[in-house]
Order: C-alpha cells, then sequence, then structure tokens
C-alpha cells in the first residue's frame, strides 16, 4: 500500500519557481528556436513569400537541394566508447588564419532584401565569433562596409576575417576592380566562382514575379498585411540595391544572365590570380576530374558546391563526392564544401569525411529573417552546440580526430554502371 500525506507548503514551494517573463518579442522567439529548422519557421512568419522563397529556394524541381539534404540526413555516426571528451576544441586552421568553428558564412546575394540589416549582421556575428564571412558580388553592402562592420565588433581570442566571392563579369573591368578593392580593404582569401555562367531556373521566384528592388503589386499587399515590420524596415531604410552593380532591376535571372558570362576559363582564372594578392579558392567544383586539374593548375583550395541547388538541378551532392575528391587530391589540399549544412552534425560528419572547412548559407539567412544580427547570432550558437554535443558524444576531443571511420554514407540513390 502507498502512503499518503498532504504536501507541505515549504514542499509546494520548492515546486512552485516561476520563469521571469521575456518582454522583448525578439529575445523570447529566438530563445525559443532550438534548432536551424525552428529559426526557419520564424522566417517563414516574419518574411514576405517572395522573399523568403528566393532564399528557401532552389533551380527547377530542386532536386539538387532536396538530395543534398537528405545525404546529410543519411548518415550514420560510429562513437567510440570510454574515450572521455569533456572539453572539446573546435577550432581551425583555414587558408593561413584561424577559425574558431568549422564553418564560415557563405556569400549570398540580396541579403538586406530578406532582412535590412543584411551583411553588416552578417560579418559583425561572424566577427563577434570568430569565423570568417563571406561577401557576394551581388551583395547589398559595400566591400567597405563589411571591413568597417567587422573592425568595430571588440576584438575577441580569434579575430574575424572577411572573404570575397567573385563572379566574372561580362565587363570583365568591373570584376577587376571589385577584385582590387577587395584586396585593399583587407580580405583575405578570393572564393572565384565557376557554377553560374547562366542563372538557374528558379521557379518559385518565377511564380511570385519576383524582381529586384521587389514591386508593389495586389499580391505583395495582401503578403505584407501579417508583416508590417518587414515592408516597414523596407521603405524606411537605404533603397535595396546592389552595392558593387549599377544595374539592380529586373528578375533574378535577368540580372544574372545580363551580368554573367558563359565563356569564363582557365585564362579568367589566371588573370584574377595575378590581381590577387591572397589565397584563391574555386568554388562550384562538382568532379573529381577539374578538383584535380584546378590543384595542378596552383590554385589554394576549391569548395565543393551545387550553388546550394539554385543552378544546375539534378548536380552532383557534394557530401557524396566529398571522400572521392578526398582521396584523389591529397591531405595537404584546401577541400571545402557547403550546399545542404542545416545541423551541427552535418558539419562534423563533412570534417570526418575530409573537408577541410565548411560554409552555411540558408542556415544564415534563417536566423537573419527571424531576428536580424540576433538571429545570426543564434544561428551561430546553435550550430556551435550541436558541434560540441556530436563530438563529445563520438568521444572526440578535436576536429583533427575526426576520420572517415566516425561516419557512413547511408545512400538511396545507386549509380546505374555506365
Amino acid at each position: 500500500m502507498v502512503t499518503r500525506q498532504l504536501p507541505r507548503p515549504t514542499e509546494l514551494l520548492e515546486l512552485m519557481q516561476f520563469k521571469k517573463p521575456e518582454f522583448d518579442g525578439r529575445k523570447r522567439r529566438l530563445a525559443a528556436a532550438l534548432t536551424i529548422d525552428d529559426l526557419r519557421t520564424i522566417a517563414k512568419r516574419r518574411t514576405p513569400k517572395a522573399a523568403f522563397d528566393y532564399t528557401d529556394g532552389g533551380a527547377e524541381g530542386e532536386l539538387s537541394l532536396s538530395r543534398a539534404r537528405q545525404a546529410f540526413q543519411d548518415v550514420e555516426f560510429h562513437p567510440g566508447i570510454l574515450k572521455p571528451a569533456q572539453d572539446v576544441d573546435t577550432s581551425v586552421d583555414i587558408l593561413g588564419g584561424p577559425s574558431a568553428l568549422p564553418f564560415g558564412i557563405a556569400p549570398t546575394g540580396f541579403t538586406r532584401l530578406m532582412q535590412t540589416e543584411g551583411e553588416i549582421a552578417g560579418a559583425g556575428a561572424a566577427a563577434a565569433a570568430g569565423i570568417p564571412f563571406t561577401l557576394s558580388t551581388l551583395g547589398t553592402t559595400s566591400i567597405e562596409g563589411v571591413r568597417d562592420a567587422t573592425l568595430q565588433e571588440p576584438p575577441g581570442p580569434i579575430p574575424g576575417r572577411n572573404w570575397f566571392q567573385l563572379y566574372v563579369m561580362r565587363d570583365r573591368e568591373i570584376s577587376y576592380e571589385l577584385t582590387r578593392r577587395a584586396a585593399a580593404a583587407g580580405f583575405d582569401t578570393l572564393h572565384f566562382t565557376v557554377d553560374t555562367p547562366v542563372a538557374g531556373a528558379r521557379l518559385r521566384d518565377k511564380r511570385n514575379g519576383f524582381s529586384i528592388p521587389p514591386q508593389l503589386t495586389l499580391g505583395t499587399i495582401i503578403n505584407a498585411i501579417p508583416r508590417p515590420w518587414w515592408w516597414f524596415d523596407f521603405l524606411t531604410t537605404p533603397k535595396l540595391e546592389f552595392a558593387s552593380l549599377s544595374s539592380t532591376g529586373g528578375t533574378v535571372g535577368e540580372l544574372l544572365d545580363a551580368a554573367m558570362d558563359p565563356t569564363i576559363s582557365y585564362d579568367d582564372l589566371a588573370v584574377i590570380r595575378d590581381l590577387w594578392p591572397g589565397k584563391i579558392v574555386i568554388k562550384g567544383v562538382q568532379t573529381v576530374e577539374d578538383a584535380l586539374r584546378l590543384r595542378d593548375a596552383g590554385v589554394d583550395g576549391i569548395v565543393l558546391s551545387n550553388h546550394g541547388g539554385r543552378q544546375l538541378d539534378r548536380a552532383p551532392i557534394p557530401f557524396h563526392l566529398l571522400p572521392e575528391v578526398r582521396r584523389a587530391v591529397g591531405p595537404d589540399f584546401t577541400v571545402m564544401i557547403d550546399t545542404g549544412i542545416m545541423n551541427g552534425a552535418d558539419v562534423v560528419a563533412s570534417v570526418a569525411l575530409g573537408a577541410d572547412f565548411t560554409l552555411i548559407g540558408r542556415a544564415y539567412l534563417y536566423g537573419l529573417m527571424a531576428g536580424g544580427r540576433a538571429g545570426v547570432d543564434r544561428t551561430i550558437e546553435i550550430l556551435r552546440s550541436e558541434i560540441e554535443r556530436t563530438m563529445r558524444l563520438l568521444g572526440v576531443s578535436a576536429l583533427a580526430e575526426l576520420e572517415p571511420a566516425h561516419v557512413t554514407q547511408l545512400t538511396r540513390l545507386v549509380p546505374i554502371p555506365r
């Protein structure tokens, strides 16, 4: 029989511990976000459909994007037991400098469209966290503005670093001048991007009638009614335009097709290499053969990427390609990866299979849309905690201890022999 008694008042008081209410709506919703997907849910609620879909979507049937994310979900970890990892070191040396975490912020275009703080929020948060920030050629903050945002952050144990992503334009002198400006502003690495000779068919944008800058139509006005804060920011802050380009009108596809040049070649790479004094990596590599050719050409590294699934649909999955590329190029050549990373465990799996570094794009933008600079800080905080927890559960104290034996890539897509 259970012996029952009346609870004592002191015992009831011990149970009645009320959490102090948070009256700041931004802090409250960001604190409730425990994953990047939670930030995505908040971002979708707070951002007009056209702007959100531009960030969230991919090309055509969005197969490249969904397959990239599925590849990370189809990971099996193999933890080591009786290997204490109470303290973990997440820092890494990449391209001649330190990073407090094995990921940086990828280049994203039109960033102030998502939330008015744009690249300033991203660069500031990256500097505070001691990780690299990459500015896009199609950014909405100038090279010098990003530099200043980084310098304004209080110096930490690991300084912030700025990288610049370069498209080769039809008017080559535009690209050359951007290269010179980024070097003069102290950016230490150039991402020479090769996967955008023409714009991918981003069907969500076409269906939404999305343009730069956004146009007020009956549909956008109706969609804006529950999101007045976004339109207030858009209409009361400086005009949304490219900081590095003079042309801003039209759909995304029209802008890209007018600016990009499908004739770019190794000759263009040679010219940019001569102009650029720092490290240069090639972004958008999708085959082992190209990885080897670029290594032999003397570049400092590559980024395995299908442009976040926004260019060629059904493109190779970077995460699946990673182990083969690492075996081919050897241990000393820098290999980075992006596309599909939504969890710190994705970063850990990438490092285990041979990536020196990773880049996050949408994950950063979801945080930006959810809460501006504070939202980007929350993105980094979430990924940091997931990386540290995954390392501890694997019995790994430092990133250098990760190895292919820690990961099995499960696959749903088995190639048919040619």
